[in-house]
Order: structure tokens, then sequence, then C-alpha cells
């Protein structure tokens, strides 16, 4: 018995589209990344990239569960000295609400050219329009 292994020719890709509205951050997230990575499918390889596209809308009405808008904290740097930038949850949702999710989504990501690859197959908008109508996406609800 042979194990089985995807090659480019035999991944069929479908198109996904998620409402964020109501839905818990972590959990929205893990979801969009299983479907990036390919994990609901019987054909998953770990080292190809056999996931769908996921489209997720709504990204400004997602919720959060504790203290997290008050405490959870984005960080970046600007790799000048005394750089270090700190944004607090509650500010981002705010500013860019899609940037919030895309982060968290790319966080359960494998890391490397196989991640990058996989996150790229991901739109997030903030409002519950999106430009991928010519795609014809499934609504999935979880």
């Amino acid at each position: 018995m042979k194990s089985y292994m995807a090659s480019p020719s035999t991944i069929e890709r479908k198109w996904y589209v998620i409402d964020a509205e109501g839905q818990t951050l972590g959990r929205l997230a893990s979801e969009a990344a299983k479907i990036l990575r390919g994990k609901n499918k019987p054909t998953f390889t770990p080292h190809f990239d056999t996931g769908d596209y996921v489209i997720i809308v709504n990204a400004e009405k997602i919720k959060v569960t504790g203290k997290k808008l008050d405490q959870k904290i984005y960080t970046r740097h600007s790799e000048y000295v005394g750089g270090l930038k700190e944004t607090p949850l509650r500010e981002m949702l705010a500013k860019k609400p899609e940037q919030v999710i895309e982060l968290a989504v790319k966080g359960m990501l494998p890391k490397g050219p196989l991640g990058r690859q996989m996150a790229k197959k991901l739109f997030v908008y903030a409002g519950p329009e999106h430009k991928q109508q010519a795609q014809q996406p499934e609504v999935l609800t979880f």
C-alpha cells in the first residue's frame, strides 16, 4: 500500500466565503487556517499547498473574549534604535480590522515559503462586500 502524495496537476481549489460577524477571533482564524492549509481535504499533503481560497467579510464585527481589547498588544519595530511601536487590539480594530484577522491566521500557518504561499490565498474585507464575485465562492458556516 502506497501513501498518496498530491501534485500540482491533481489539486482542485475551491473558493469559500466566511462571515465574521459575531465570530470569536481565534476560532475563526483556526478554521480559516485549516482550509488554507488543506487539512479539511482527504488529499492533504504536509509539504505541499493543497488548500483552498478563503474570503472573510465583516472583519470589523469580530468579537474577542475577556479583556483582550485592552490587554492584547500588537508590536512592530522600525529597525531603528527606539523604534518599537505598540498598538492595542481596540485601536487596531478601529483602524485596520482586516489586519487583525490576517495576523491571527498567518500565525497559525507554517513558517517559511510554504506558509507565505498559503497566506496569499486569504482575502479579508472590513465590510460585507468583496471583489471575488466572479469566482462564485461557497458560503461556509461553522
